[in-house]
Formats: structure tokens, C-alpha cells, sequence
């Protein structure tokens, strides 16, 4: 079965960009949370009950992050995770705000 966002066009690589911001502003998240409460990847990897190896591949931004990842980590933190779709600005337009921290992970909102 084909799905057309993923094809090679133009909107296919739209959703690709989005999806790898998305992951690394997961990431960027989870890391900024394991600094708020002091705790390693290592410590991270006990609650999960993985690997170290295996956090640090969620982590790094190089595998396909999925929401089955992110609720493990969360479930993990006891935390619950909240997605909002929201509308672009009326011209159509996303603005662009950096996260602040030195990367290269965006919010984008309306």
C-alpha cells in the first residue's frame, strides 16, 4: 500500500523534515529533563529497564524516534505526554524559535 506523504515529493520531504524536528525537540526535551532532576542516562536506563546503550539510541536522534519510545520514557519519568496540533499563522507561514540551548531543535508555533 502506497501513502502519499511518503513519497519522494515535496511534501514527503516536508513530513520528513517535521518528523526529524519533532524528534529532536523530543530529545532535547528529555534531556533538559534528566538535567532538572539530576539524573543520568544510566539512572534513565534503570528506570526503563534497558540498556544504557539503548537509551542513548533513543537519544541521539538517529533511530526513527516513535511514540512507543517516548511513552516509555515518560512512563518511566511518571510523567504523562501531551500533543497539540495547532494552526499556522495566517499567512501560512511557521515561525521559527530556537530552544535557546545551542541546538539546532525548533518549536514551532502560530
Amino acid at each position: 500500500m502506497s501513502v502519499p506523504w511518503k513519497g519522494k515529493g515535496s511534501k514527503g520531504e516536508a513530513a520528513d523534515c517535521a518528523g526529524a524536528r519533532l524528534a529532536r525537540q523530543a530529545t532535547v526535551e528529555v534531556a533538559g529533563l534528566l538535567g532538572k532532576r539530576d539524573m543520568s542516562r544510566a539512572d534513565l536506563a534503570r528506570l526503563m529497564d534497558v540498556s544504557p546503550g539503548r537509551v542513548s539510541q533513543i537519544l541521539s536522534g538517529d533511530e526513527n524516534l516513535t511514540l512507543r519510545s517516548l511513552a516509555a520514557v515518560a512512563e518511566a519519568l511518571d510523567l504523562d505526554i501531551k500533543i497539540s496540533f495547532v494552526e499556522p499563522k495566517e499567512d501560512g507561514a511557521r515561525r521559527k524559535r530556537g530552544l535557546g540551548d545551542g541546538s539546532d531543535a525548533f518549536v514551532y508555533a502560530p
